[in-house]
């Protein structure tokens, strides 16, 4: 647990404290209303804030592995009897110091017969114990939005697995494709592709398991791969890969434009005799981080794209929403004869 969010979190605390110990005062006013209301606030609060303090700050000598997780992964409300000893030691504080210290602060005695004793032990015992509950209820839902978040978490990464999984034989079958194609026309084109498709899979097959990576390895494994498909095409692709160097070390999920580039050979530039130009970007805006993948291909109709076209996209997007949830957009700007864009709009902090 951090400083910053200790200070938060018990001032929340303290807060939500000072509160209750209001609504106490109006309680034992009508009990005792010969005396003002400003009394019974002070020795309510007096009570009250030792018991606070002795919790808030008593559960840190709790070793974490006995507590539950708080929101941000630390001490959080100490687990079994533990944590009805914290409440039985705050509670006998503040019977012991902070009732004497009201009695002190309001220069007001102890409360006169028996009957009255017992009636404000048993208020301070009641009272202390539906806080120290308030607070166990507000721990156990703490402990488990974080075991709801990590489980998110899990299935997220899941979910960015399977989804790279099924990017990989794609390409694979793409590039196998092409080469059967090459090989009955020119053997030697066909053998020095063989020879990259045997490099880039070298190269690539340690970081195609990870679920992110920084965009440069992103970038790397795009120029790989364009270096690839250029044996096949020869002059007929031309391509540019634009990369800051102040974005070079953001993460990104693995895989996340080669099946744009993919996209945007198959069915941008391959229908077209003299071939094209692919551009591949990246730029901030903002607070955000802008992915384009841009053809001069031959376009297409948004609403008629092919399967394969289709498949491409739909894995990006899905990525994109599994990785960022609603803070990344993907949007894509085509039409017949006019080439495609592809963008990807992200935000710039790490995935969750």
């Amino acid at each position: 647990m951090t400083t910053r969010h200790f200070v938060l979190d018990a001032g929340r605390h303290a807060i939500q404290v000072l509160a209750f110990c209001c609504v106490v005062a109006v309680l034992t006013q009508t009990i005792w209303p010969q005396e003002a209301y400003s009394t019974h606030l002070v020795k309510s609060l007096s009570i009250g804030l030792v018991i606070w303090l002795v919790i808030e700050f008593g559960r840190l000598l709790v070793p974490q592995r006995h507590c539950y997780p708080g929101s941000d992964g630390g001490h959080g409300w100490p687990r079994g009897w533990r944590g009805g000893l914290l409440a039985a030691v705050g509670t006998s504080g503040g019977l012991l110091v902070g009732a004497p210290l009201g009695d002190w602060l309001t220069g007001t005695g102890q409360l006169a017969s028996l009957r009255d004793r017992q009636v404000g032990l048993l208020i301070t015992i009641a009272a202390g114990a539906v806080a120290t509950y308030y607070f166990y209820a507000r721990g156990r839902a703490a402990a488990l939005e974080a075991g709801k978040a990590a489980a998110e978490r899990d299935a997220s990464q899941a979910r960015l697995m399977l989804l790279q999984s099924q990017l990989e034989p794609h390409m694979l079958f793409n590039t196998l494709a092409n080469l059967r194609a090459l090989i009955g026309v020119d053997p030697a084109a066909a053998q020095a592709m063989l020879d990259r498709l045997n490099d880039y899979l070298r190269a690539t097959l340690a970081a195609s398991r990870a679920t992110q990576h920084p965009l440069a390895a992103e970038f790397d494994r795009l120029a790989d791969y364009l270096a690839l498909m250029a044996v096949r095409m020869g002059p007929r692709l031309g391509y540019v890969l634009q990369l800051p160097d102040d974005l070079r070390a953001l993460p990104v999920p693995t895989l996340l434009l080669q099946p744009l580039v993919e996209n945007a050979l198959r069915h941008g530039l391959d229908p077209r005799l003299e071939g094209g130009r692919i551009e591949v970007s990246a730029a901030r805006q903002g607070q955000r981080l802008r992915l384009a993948v841009r053809d001069t291909g031959v376009g297409f109709d948004p609403a008629r794209a092919p399967d394969a076209s289709r498949f491409g996209l739909t894995q990006v997007r899905d990525r994109v929403a599994t990785a960022y949830g609603g803070r990344g957009q993907v949007s894509v700007q085509t039409a017949p004869g006019a080439g495609c864009t592809v963008s990807i709009e992200l935000p710039l902090e790490p995935i969750p």
